[in-house]
C-alpha cells in the first residue's frame, strides 16, 4: 500500500527517493501548495544562493519542412508547400549577428527532418558559424540527428562526432515530448521511438557534450505516462550524469491536427513540483513563460524552478499554434525580482555571466 502524500513528500524532504507509485500519489493526490513548498524545499537546497537565471539566445528554425508530420505541430510544411523555406546562409548569419547585438550567447538551430538536406549540408553550416561568430551553438534535436544518421548510412556516434567536430557544442532535448511509447505512436507515429531519443543522448553525453532533457504535457496522456517519462530521464541520468536541465511545457493546441485543450496551469505547476521531487538527479529545473504566460512563469519559482530560459528572441513552433508572449532583458529582470530573487544572466553551462 503507498503512503499518504504528506508521508510521501516528509520522507522524500528526508532524502527518499520518490518511487513511481509514490510520484503517482502526489499528481493525483497531493495539495497543490503542499507540493510547491516542497519542490522550493529541494530547489533551496540545490541552490542556496537567491539566484534566478536566464539566458539570451534565439531559436533559429533554419527550415519548416518536415516529413514527421506530428499531430501536435503547427509549425512544420511538406516541401511541396507554397510556404515551405529553407533559410540562406546570408539571412541565417544575420540573425545570429542580431543575436549577438543583443547580448545573446548561444543559438538553438533547429528544424524539420527535411528530405533533401544532408549531413555535409549541417557541417558547412556550423563551420560557416564558427568561422564568423563567437556563439554558443546548441541546436538540433535527437530526431534530427537519427535522421541525418539515417540518410548518411552511419551510426547515431559518427553523425554527433562530426556535428561537434564542425562545431556543435550542445544538445537540446526537442522531440521528446512525452517519453512513454503508446503515447508518440497516437501523436507522431512517424517519430523516433523513446529508445532511440535516449541513445542519442546517451551517446551525445558520452561524447562530452551538455543537454537537456525537455517534456511536453496535455496530449492526453496519463499521469502514469508522466511519470514513465521521469523515470527514463532519472535513469540515464543515473549513468550519465549529462543532463544539465529538465524543461517542462504545455501542448499548445491551436491550428494542428491533435486538437483538443490547453492544460490548466494547476496542472502544469503540480507536475513541475513532482518533477523536482522526481528527478533528483538533475541540476537546474526550467519554468516555462513561453506557453505559460508571465504571472505563471513567476509562480513557477515557487514550485521549484530556478531558471526561467531564454528571453527568446525569435520563437516560431509555439507561435505557430497561437500562443504568443512577448519577453525583453528589461521585463525578465522585473519579473524575477517580483519574486524576491536575483536574476542573473547565464550561459548555456549555467554560469552566471552577470546579475542585476
Amino acid at each position: 500500500m503507498v503512503n499518504s502524500w504528506q508521508t510521501i513528500i516528509e520522507q522524500t524532504l528526508q532524502g527518499h527517493r520518490l518511487q513511481d507509485e509514490e510520484a503517482l500519489e502526489l499528481l493525483t493526490r497531493g495539495d497543490l501548495p503542499a507540493l510547491g513548498q516542497a519542490a522550493d524545499t529541494i530547489r533551496q537546497r540545490k541552490h542556496p544562493q537567491p539566484y534566478t537565471t536566464f539566458i539570451v539566445d534565439r531559436n533559429i528554425n533554419y527550415t519548416n519542412v518536415c516529413k514527421s508530420q506530428c499531430k501536435f505541430c503547427a509549425f512544420y510544411r511538406l516541401a511541396s508547400a507554397a510556404d515551405a523555406y529553407v533559410l540562406d546562409t546570408a539571412e541565417l548569419h544575420q540573425k545570429i549577428a542580431d543575436t549577438i547585438a543583443a547580448g545573446g550567447t548561444q543559438i538553438m538551430l533547429q528544424g524539420g527532418l527535411h528530405p533533401e538536406l544532408r549531413l555535409d549540408y549541417f557541417e558547412n553550416m556550423l563551420r560557416g558559424i564558427k568561422a564568423k561568430f563567437a556563439i554558443t551553438i546548441h541546436s538540433f534535436s535527437p530526431a534530427e540527428i537519427v535522421h541525418l544518421a539515417g540518410q548518411a548510412g552511419i551510426t547515431i556516434r559518427e553523425t554527433l562526432s562530426r556535428l561537434r567536430a564542425a562545431g556543435l557544442d550542445s544538445l537540446p532535448g526537442g522531440g521528446a515530448e512525452i517519453l512513454d511509447d503508446t503515447v508518440r505512436q497516437r501523436v507522431s507515429p512517424l517519430k523516433i521511438s523513446v529508445k532511440q531519443w535516449l541513445a542519442v543522448m546517451e551517446t551525445a553525453q558520452q561524447l562530452g557534450m551538455g543537454t537537456t532533457a525537455t517534456m511536453v504535457i496535455g496530449m492526453q496522456e496519463t499521469y502514469r505516462q508522466r511519470i514513465n517519462h521521469f523515470r527514463v530521464i532519472r535513469e540515464l541520468q543515473d549513468r550519465t550524469g549529462g543532463f544539465r536541465a529538465f524543461i517542462m511545457w504545455t501542448f499548445q493546441p491551436g491550428n494542428t491536427e491533435l486538437g483538443g485543450t490547453k492544460a490548466s496551469a494547476w496542472d502544469y505547476l503540480r507536475t513541475l513540483a513532482v518533477a523536482r521531487l522526481y528527478l533528483d538527479n538533475i541540476p537546474h529545473l526550467q519554468g516555462s513563460w513561453v506557453t505559460q504566460g508571465q504571472s505563471i512563469g513567476q509562480l513557477t519559482l515557487a514550485f521549484g524552478a530556478d531558471d526561467l530560459g531564454s528571453i527568446m528572441l525569435e520563437e516560431n513552433v509555439v507561435r505557430a499554434a497561437g500562443t504568443a508572449y512577448q519577453m525583453s532583458v528589461d521585463k525578465m529582470v522585473a519579473l524575477i525580482r517580483a519574486t524576491g530573487k536575483i536574476p542573473a544572466q547565464r550561459n548555456t553551462e549555467y554560469e552566471i555571466l552577470k546579475t542585476f
